[in-house]
């Protein structure tokens, strides 16, 4: 007999139901007129989508495709689409219409939710989405041959949640293209648990008093464990700030609304430091916890949070195929410039190319067994069999071990190059390109000389763009003097900014296309 409590909407929404926690915010929105949505509101809203599915004949196990801002909608539709046991599959709300047509196309989403704000992207291609059937527009006017979602909303009867097994197929997350086209990571409903219930509870200590605010949005793997899948998991509540997250708004949020913990991503973290200078903003007189992921985290970064806020940011990694974090510094055991360990809950190895394992000191593939994997990829077979081995899941990411054990970044295997033989780890250049007072950002990646030999070629956005003129020959004896004379950027070339995903990770492949373009 299939347990209906299998049903991750049953744990993170309807176990609150008529609870101490009932009547308490879950979701609070920032800028005037922002809403509130209780535990037990989200818990009402959220059974009614079952019989806005049944209306429109959107079936168990179809797709329907998320373009939601973070704003109260997101969760209700997230954990009434699992009630209703229909895939939800969020999407990066800063895509181009040409990649949302190629991620509806893929996925054969059924029906489309979409906040207003954004329908004017995806309009002109809705057309050639046959078999899109139904346009549920969010918080505005739904123009003809689209549905309002409140109104369809309020239409709905309760309905309580399917009976799902934990192992059942919940909901889907495109990859964020760090590397190339999205693919997509299908997920079960039993990670979602397994992530809070690992780094959730034993790394960040979630606790039900906590005021959480994660930069990073909810349409991805990280955001949607900072700002949903912990907070709920305790009872606490989520600040949502639908805007882009720049300095002046999260700097806004912080002072309204004074979070307990804060989440971000080094790019932001990095931008914030900058603009802020040497002020600590009143709102995070409350703060307790900071956490990075979604890049490695330069030590330099880290320091000077840790110098002006008083508390540390426990550097992470994880990835859409895990979900969440799986190896991590934490409280009162942190290293500037390594990754941590592994979380509790999940094995980490490092191995070479024959697939065996690399000692202390050695760099090799990191791979992960862990509760949160990933089912596959959709429609990829040949990649989900070269990703997930079994237990083990392969990040792509090369690593070095330390004698204690700690983790140092390195860089994506397709990144990595060797100078003189020896392999080269473009983040310890980039860290130390950071740490030159002139620079804000850095992307290293391997040029060629006119030998035909690989060199490392430096991508620098500079905190003053003014400087320019001069600042080539600088850089390059700042990071010899740092890390070595071999492994100085060869040219150094000075950009407004860095291709990135909306995640904030750095495109490398599209410097590396850059330069095969300028040749």
């Amino acid at each position: 007999m299939v347990e209906s409590s299998g049903n991750a909407a049953y744990h993170f929404v309807d176990r609150h139901r008529s609870s101490p926690v009932g009547d308490k915010p879950a979701f609070v929105e920032c800028g005037p007129g922002g809403r509130t949505l209780t535990y037990n509101a989200l818990a009402t809203q959220s059974d009614r989508m079952a019989a806005l599915y049944d209306r429109h004949g959107i079936r168990r196990e179809d797709r329907a495709a998320m373009l939601v801002l973070d704003e109260i909608e997101f969760p209700v539709v997230f954990w009434g689409s699992l009630k209703a046991g229909v895939i939800p599959v969020p999407l990066n709300t800063l895509l181009s219409a040409e990649l949302y047509e190629t991620i509806l196309r893929d996925s054969r989403a059924r029906a489309l939710f979409v906040s207003a704000a954004l329908l004017p992207v995806v309009t002109p291609i809705l057309a050639s989405c046959p078999q899109l059937e139904a346009v549920f527009v969010i918080g505005g006017d739904a123009p003809e041959g689209t549905l309002s979602f409140a109104d369809e909303l309020a239409r709905s009867e309760d309905r309580p949640a399917v009976a799902v097994s934990a192992d059942e197929c919940a909901f889907w997350l495109y990859s964020s293209g760090s590397t190339g086209q999205p693919k997509g990571v299908r997920h079960v409903h039993g990670s979602l648990k397994a992530t809070a219930d690992t780094y959730g509870a034993q790394v960040l200590g979630i606790e039900e008093g906590d005021t959480v605010f994660s930069v990073a949005k909810m349409f991805f793997a990280y955001g949607l464990g900072n700002a949903m899948t912990f907070p709920m998991s305790v009872g606490a509540t989520t600040v949502l700030l639908s805007g882009r997250p720049t300095p002046d708004s999260v700097r806004e949020a912080v002072d309204t609304f004074s979070p307990t913990v804060f989440c971000g991503v080094p790019t932001f973290y990095a931008a914030f430091l900058a603009a802020l200078g040497d002020e600590r903003p009143a709102g995070f007189g409350r703060l307790r916890r900071c956490i990075s992921a979604g890049e490695a985290l330069p030590e330099e970064i880290g320091q000077r949070w840790r110098n002006l806020m008083g508390v540390d940011i426990l550097d992470g990694v994880g990835s859409t195929e895990l979900l969440h974090i799986f190896l991590s510094n934490s409280p009162g055991d942190v290293v500037y410039g390594t990754s941590g360990r592994a979380v509790p809950g999940y094995e980490i190895r490092l191995v070479d190319d024959a697939g065996g394992d690399v000692g202390p000191g050695g760099i090799g593939e990191l791979i992960v067994k862990g509760p949160s994997a990933a089912e596959s990829y959709w429609n990829q077979r040949s990649k989900s069999r070269s990703t997930f081995e079994g237990m083990w899941t392969r990040t792509g990411d090369k690593y070095e071990r330390r004698a204690d054990g700690r983790l140092v970044y390195c860089g994506r295997t397709d990144d990595m190059f060797k100078v003189s033989g020896i392999w080269v780890s473009p983040f310890e250049i980039e860290q130390a390109l950071i740490a030159h007072p002139g620079v804000l950002e850095a992307a290293v990646v391997a040029e060629r000389d006119t030998d035909g030999l690989e060199k490392p070629k430096a991508y620098v956005v500079l905190k003053e763009p003014g400087e320019a003129a001069d600042i080539a020959g600088e850089l390059k004896a700042f990071v010899k003097d740092r890390i070595g004379k071999w492994k100085y950027p060869r040219w150094v070339e000075i950009l407004p900014d860095l291709p990135k995903t909306a995640t904030g990770k750095i495109q490398r492949f599209k410097l590396r296309t850059r330069e095969k373009e300028t040749a």
